[in-house]
């Protein structure tokens, strides 16, 4: 389906561009969002006769959305999970769960400004795009932890996650040392070497009369 472009439309053109794209793209997504008019001889003409409108609106949308973007471009959101030792979450951290958070700063978003391709799934820092407008884009930090101690480390820049190796050798090295400990005669000989430290020295036997 051909379509005239209302606004800028990432990876697809500028406002006024005829761009063709896939029929239902166009009907559950630039149709109902006002974002495109199917490229009609009708709609042709009835563009050229919106232009002027939609330029004005499109400059004071994107001033509003510069000004949002210079207080949110930068800031740092926490979100707390639970994950195993080597940082991987038990669940993911959505768009939807960064709106949550965003809105604890101020900031009033919606799932489709949250440029996020796929959802969070491993404790850590996390750079991720905001889209204000469609020529306004900035980034928010998203740290995501399992409390706010190991948040507070993440953001000091500390390794807190531990490799599945590191995992598998602190476990062996664990169990060689409870395996030394517990093996037999090891035990008693240690108890005999503090029995015989705490014992009194042996009686000296008194030397004989002459």
């Amino acid at each position: 389906m051909e379509v005239i472009l209302l606004e800028r439309v990432g990876r697809l053109g500028q406002m006024g561009d005829v761009v063709r794209v896939k029929d239902g793209f166009a009907r559950n997504y630039l149709l109902p969002k006002g974002k495109a008019l199917r490229a009609t001889a009708d709609n042709r003409s009835r563009f050229e006769t919106m232009k002027v409108d939609l330029e004005a609106r499109n400059l004071e949308q994107k001033a509003e959305a510069a000004k949002v973007g210079e207080k949110l471009n930068g800031q740092s959101v926490t979100v707390i999970r639970q994950a195993a030792e080597g940082g991987q979450l038990y669940g993911s951290v959505s768009p939807r769960d960064l709106v949550a958070v965003i809105a604890e700063k101020g900031f009033a978003l919606n799932r489709s400004q949250i440029a996020l391709n796929a959802p969070i799934k491993s404790i850590g820092q996390h750079k991720v795009p905001v889209t204000l407008h469609p020529e306004v884009e900035v980034a928010v930090n998203v740290i995501v932890a399992r409390s706010a101690d190991e948040a507070a480390r993440i953001a000091r820049g500390e390794d807190v996650t531990v490799t599945r190796e590191e995992a598998e050798e602190a476990a062996e090295a664990a169990q060689a040392a409870a395996e030394a400990f517990f093996e037999p005669g090891v035990v008693e000989a240690q108890q005999a070497e503090e029995a015989a430290a705490a014992a009194p020295a042996a009686d000296v036997e008194p030397a004989k009369k002459a």
